[in-house]
């Protein structure tokens, strides 16, 4: 089955991780008639390939047989007709943010001056629009046209290393995130092994000065060549990134430590090798300072990756939702296979307490599935023949059969998987602030050391070369930029990992900050507020037509039609047992109705307005279609030759949870508002029921986005909800685009929230993880600022004139490890927040 959009035909692959990879890949295609172009995306794992007539299933074995399995990616239409939609099923490729965008994973990042090089770095590439970096879980993610490799080369010319990096490299990440830490934890006994027993020796009073000429003098020198070592095994990979930057012209964390740590050794060491060149009462070594510093900041770092695991535990649920094999029917045969293996269109079996393995269509069984951890819906949904299920969910009753329907990377989990990583990436602009600072603050922390070196040596007391190591070494190593990089996309991990939860995909960072200070929110009518399942209440026929005649004239205009109301009349006619019949020239208005021939007559079947703008006359119905009006229903007006043949009154139930959910938006002090086409009196009705404060009906879809902007012009943040095609351009409009999981793709793509469960508490749900994900941001950031512009004064000496006091560079170490554990626990925090309405549901 070929998979084509427009003269394009696209594989996913597997394997291919270079340009090398991609040239293979070409060179086999080149051999298959019928291919024109051939675009590699490396980092999505697509092959691109423009269609001259080509055979897709040869097109994929040359592939497959180039060393990268491939497969045709399954056309959206292949999937049979559902009676149960499944909000995850309408996640398009798109939102995976595979297309377009390439995902790094980044080596050697420490702090925010680090960050800063390395986008500016990517940003230099030709062809890169957008390129961001979350020192968070040390990844980098770049959307434009840029090769991988010139991404790569980029990173690694910088000073730093990257490789290509997916969600599904995030177990292997874990591995080495572990053995990271067991490294730190090993180099941090090393330096605090060294510092600690000198420092006792200090503090219960040996004598830490040298003198010309005794035995102490050589056990200095011996220890001093101890702490060189532990300088090089501990702490080398500050030294190492030290040099790096200083290649490449710039300043990071790394150049802080390794000059301060450095400074300490060699003043020691000047001092046991040459005593008499220095003052008596400045011949103090400081070699238990540059250990234990070492090891405090391996220690802090340890803590912080410890720490900073449990921020991705969001991503870590939905990989072990992911089953490793499949039960498969193949030849009359059941195997017990790898999931990878899995084809499109193969018969699969789920037993009671197993995982769907991919996604699929029911074709035999009666059962009830978890889908929680995929929409945080707690109820189970019933699963019947037709009915679409989602690789990840619980089959938790009868035995299901299921035929594949999309495989790999292409189910909604994978999808899911990663949108969510995407936007755990994202920068909200508020990140930015301490983007601006990084960029001076490594060069302005050395400025300070300097100055505050200079002050000590001109004015400060003796001996005043200590005194001007002590304060200069202190300043160089409290700062922590670590502490400001850390602050904003600790807590978007979080953020966007329990939106996650809670069934609230974010596909915009920027969404994340700006949910919170929405302050209106338009609501789509059908399918948002309402089930978006129409019924057909009653019928009324003019003179010397029955009710039958009417539904079954119109059912059969209306077989042509996706729109909700053309089903529930095409539903009506079948549990009537009405036949259809054929229709010619059908045409469907955009906002009014459709038109059809039917047995060589023509019919309109719409709205009030447009017909009587064709000349119908509908005084006869009125009655009628008031009393569907009052009960909250359409009236659609059936017609030919400009008579009136009859009226369905036909109407959509409100949601069983749209009314607490506006009257929990209410609540926030936001304005809600019902944006629709239907008829002003239908909508009213509907919105009364709901609690909806403003209607605006009989709108266009094509005015839609106008609305918007016109309340956006009035100062209002406006927030828009919606599932329909007609939504799209509205849902772009909006400062924040709520799209329902179970709508259409294009609704999807155009929103910067999905909300899986199609309920409206999530809009309120997200709204709330958005003010408490901000409010996190803010803590970290005057947390990390305030920490910064008090302890680097504290540092420089600013409490001796007052107080005597003169911070030690040892306790400077440990408050630089401390910053940034602290941003990281406090990040960490949002994880125990829970929105009201999930409070209220559990109460």
């Amino acid at each position: 089955m070929n998979n084509r959009n427009g003269d394009q035909l696209t594989l996913a692959i597997g394997g291919a991780s270079c340009q090398g990879c991609a040239r293979k890949i070409r060179e086999a295609l080149a051999q298959i008639p019928g291919a024109g172009a051939v675009r590699v995306d490396i980092g999505a794992q697509r092959v691109h390939i423009e269609d001259l007539g080509l055979d897709a299933q040869a097109a994929a074995r040359a592939v497959s047989e180039a060393g990268y399995p491939a497969q045709v990616v399954a056309q959206s239409g292949a999937s049979p007709q559902r009676s149960t939609p499944t909000p995850t099923e309408n996640i398009s490729a798109t939102d995976s943010g595979a297309h377009g965008a390439v995902q790094l994973q980044i080596r050697g990042a420490k702090c925010a001056s680090c960050v800063r090089t390395i986008e500016s770095a990517l940003r230099s590439v030709p062809g890169v629009r957008r390129a961001d970096m979350n020192l968070a879980d040390r990844s980098a993610l770049i959307e434009g046209t840029a090769t991988p490799d010139a991404l790569i080369d980029a990173v690694r010319n910088a000073g730093y290393e990257a490789e290509f990096s997916s969600a599904e490299d995030e177990v292997g990440n874990d591995d080495a995130e572990r053995a990271h830490y067991r490294r730190l934890l090993r180099d941090m006994w090393i330096g605090l092994g060294l510092g600690i027993p000198l420092m006792l020796w200090g503090v219960f009073g040996g004598s830490m000065m040298v003198m010309p000429g005794t035995l102490a003098r050589t056990l200095w020198a011996a220890i001093g060549v101890i702490t060189l070592c532990v300088l090089m095994l501990a702490g080398g990979h500050f030294f190492r990134g030290a040099w790096q930057a200083f290649k490449h012209h710039h300043a990071t964390m790394d150049t802080l430590i390794a000059i301060g740590t450095g400074s300490a050794w060699l003043y020691s060491m000047l001092v046991v090798l040459w005593p008499a060149a220095f003052p008596e009462a400045a011949r103090h070594v400081y070699f238990e300072a540059s250990a234990m510093i070492i090891g405090l900041i391996n220690l802090g770092l340890a803590l912080e990756i410890r720490a900073r695991g449990k921020t991705s535990q969001a991503i870590r649920r939905l990989l072990d939702l992911r089953p490793k094999t499949a039960r498969v029917l193949r030849d009359g045969d059941e195997l017990d296979i790898p999931v990878e293996q899995v084809r499109v269109d193969d018969h699969l079996r789920a037993r009671p307490g197993e995982t769907i393995a991919v996604d699929g269509a029911v074709l035999e069984g009666d059962s009830h599935v978890d889908e929680a951890m995929l929409t945080g819906e707690p109820m189970p949904v019933r699963k019947q023949r037709g009915d679409a299920v989602a690789a990840g969910t619980i089959n938790q009753g009868g035995a299901l059969i299921y035929r594949a329907t999309r495989v790999g990377r292409e189910t909604a989990l994978a999808r899911i998987i990663a949108l969510v990583k995407q936007a755990q990436g994202a920068k909200p602009s508020i990140g930015r602030l301490a983007d601006t600072v990084s960029a001076v603050f490594v060069p302005g922390v050395l400025l300070i050391a300097i100055a505050t070196a200079l002050i000590w040596f001109n004015a400060g007391p003796e001996p005043r070369v200590a005194y001007m190591l002590i304060a200069a070494i202190t300043v160089l190593i409290i700062a922590c930029p670590c502490a400001l990089g850390l602050a904003t996309p600790m807590s978007v991990m979080v953020g966007v990992g329990k939106a996650a939860a809670a069934g609230i995909l974010i596909r915009k960072g920027e969404a994340l900050q700006t949910a919170s200070a929405l302050d209106t929110i338009v609501l789509d009518k059908t399918g948002t507020v309402t089930e978006g399942k129409p019924t057909v209440l009653k019928l009324f026929a003019a003179p010397g037509h029955t009710e039958n005649g009417v539904l079954g004239i119109a059912a059969t205009i209306e077989r042509a039609s996706e729109h909700p109301l053309a089903h529930a009349i095409v539903d009506a006619a079948q549990q009537r047992g009405i036949e259809t019949g054929a229709t010619a020239n059908f045409q469907a208005r955009n906002g009014k109705g459709v038109s059809a021939e039917v047995a060589g007559r023509p019919y309109l079947l719409g709205n009030r307005r447009w017909l009587e703008q064709e000349g119908v006359a509908l005084a006869q119905g009125d009655a009628f279609a008031q009393h569907v009006i009052e009960q909250a229903g359409t009236p659609l007006f059936l017609a030919s030759d400009r008579q009136l043949i009859g009226i369905i009154g036909v109407a959509d139930r409100i949601k069983p949870d749209s009314r607490a959910a506006i009257e929990r938006l209410r609540r926030r002090g936001l304005k809600v508002v019902m944006l629709t086409g239907d008829i002003a009196a239908s909508a009213q009705a509907i919105a009364r029921e709901a609690g909806i404060d403003e209607v605006i009906a009989d709108v266009l879809p094509e005015h839609k986005a106008e609305h918007i902007e016109r309340l956006r012009a009035q100062g209002r943040k406006v927030g828009m909800v919606g599932d329909g095609i007609n939504d799209a351009p509205a849902l772009a409009g909006a400062d924040v685009g709520f799209a329902i999981g179970g709508g259409t793709d294009v609704a999807i793509e155009s929103a910067d929230v999905t909300l899986m469960r199609g309920s409206l508490h999530g809009v309120a749900d997200a709204m709330e993880i958005s003010q408490a994900t901000l409010r996190n941001i803010k803590q970290n950031l005057f947390g990390a600022f305030i920490y910064n512009v008090l302890g680097i004064p504290i540092a420089a000496g600013a409490l001796y004139p007052l107080f005597g006091l003169l911070l030690s560079p040892v306790l400077a170490g440990a408050a630089m490890s401390l910053s940034s554990v602290t941003v990281v626990a406090n990040a960490n925090r949002l994880r125990f927040f829970h929105p009201s309405g999930v409070r209220e549901q559990t109460s």
